[in-house]
C-alpha cells in the first residue's frame, strides 16, 4: 500500500536561501510542493514563473505546483509550460475550471484543483473525470505552519467515497499541518497524496522523515 502513497514536502518550509541542497535532502520524496501566492487570492506572497522555472531546472525531484492566484485561467498555463509535472488551481479562482484543466493535460502537466476549507466539495463530483488530483486544504490557505484542521476529515471522506463510486483514479490530496498524527486521519479519510511542510524540512533527517509519514498513512489507508 505503501506505493499508492505520495509524499509532497513543501519549500515554504525549506531554506529559500540553499534551495538546490534543501531539494537534494528530500531525495525520497514523490514531488515538491511549490506553493505560489500573489497576495491577492491569499493574504501572502511568495514567488512567480521565474522563481518556479529555476527549480524546475534544479530539483531532481518533479514539481508539484499549487497555484493561490487570482486569475489561474490566464496564468496556470504558464507553469505548466515551465515543465511543471502538476498544476493545480482554485476552483474558488478559475472562471472555467474545466477548460482550465484540459489546457493544462493538453500541455503535458497534470490537472489538479484545490478547495478552501469553506467550499464544498459536492460541487466538485461531476468534474472528477475532468481532473489527475483534487486538493482538499486542511487548513486556510495563504501560510504555512498552521494547525491542521479534523473538520475537513467529513469532507475529503464525501469526496474518496463518491470518486470510489464512480470509478475514477483522481489522487486526493491534503496540504495543511500533515504531522505523524495527522496524516494517520487523513489518510483514514481516503487520502492518497500528502503535502507536508516542517514535519519533513524541520526533522533532522527529511528522507527519514518521509519515510515516516508514508509508513503511517500507509497503514491507515482502506
Amino acid at each position: 500500500m505503501a506505493d499508492d502513497i505520495r509524499i509532497n514536502p513543501s519549500i515554504l518550509a525549506a531554506d529559500f536561501v540553499n534551495m538546490q541542497s534543501e531539494l537534494a535532502r528530500i531525495a525520497g520524496a514523490d514531488f515538491v510542493h511549490v506553493d505560489v501566492m500573489d497576495n491577492h487570492f491569499v493574504p501572502n506572497l511568495t514567488f512567480g514563473p521565474q522563481m518556479v522555472g529555476r527549480i524546475q531546472e534544479t530539483s531532481p525531484i518533479p514539481l508539484d505546483v499549487h497555484l493561490m492566484i487570482a486569475d489561474p485561467d490566464r496564468w496556470a498555463p504558464g507553469y505548466a509550460e515551465l515543465g511543471a509535472a502538476s498544476v493545480t488551481f482554485h476552483l474558488e479562482a478559475a472562471a472555467e475550471p474545466v477548460a482550465l484543466a484540459r489546457r493544462l493535460r493538453d500541455i503535458g502537466a497534470r490537472a489538479g484543483v484545490a478547495v478552501k476549507p469553506a467550499t464544498p466539495v459536492e460541487s466538485l463530483f461531476d468534474l472528477l473525470d475532468d481532473f489527475d488530483q483534487v486538493l482538499v486544504m486542511t487548513v486556510e490557505p495563504g501560510f504555512g505552519g498552521q494547525s491542521f484542521m479534523p473538520e475537513m476529515m467529513p469532507k475529503l471522506r464525501r469526496l474518496a467515497d463518491e470518486a470510489k463510486r464512480r470509478g475514477s483514479s483522481v489522487w486526493l490530496q491534503v496540504d495543511g499541518g500533515i504531522a505523524p498524527g495527522t496524516i494517520e486521519q487523513a489518510a483514514d479519510a481516503g487520502a492518497d497524496t500528502f503535502v507536508a511542510g516542517s514535519a519533513v524540512f524541520g526533522a533532522g533527517d527529511p528522507d527519514a522523515a518521509i519515510a515516516s509519514l508514508r509508513d503511517a498513512a500507509a497503514a491507515h489507508r482502506h
